[in-house]
């Protein structure tokens, strides 16, 4: 069953790289979070947010040539501009 764009899934942390980390889905298929993808703030080390084997929330937001891209910082409130309004 393939997964569609847009869908939250539950899913573990099976690897981590300098660049983000692969998460296994319920599926069985694994889809990567980009470090990008990782926390609304900037992330200079991914492992100062995610372990291997740790349980995530993901949210697909590409399968495109059999790649699963996934994000965890667009399932969390956006933090507050401070500037806002002025």
């Amino acid at each position: 069953m393939a997964v569609e764009i847009g869908e939250i899934l539950d899913g573990k942390v099976t690897g981590i790289t300098n660049f983000g980390a692969f998460v296994e889905l319920p599926d069985k298929s694994t889809g990567m979070v980009h470090i990008s993808e990782v926390a609304n703030a900037y992330v200079s080390d991914i492992r100062a947010h995610l372990t291997e084997g740790q349980d995530v929330k993901v949210v697909v937001i590409g399968n495109e040539n059999g790649k699963i891209n996934l994000s965890i910082k667009r399932l969390e409130p956006k933090p507050q501009n401070e500037n806002a309004g002025r």
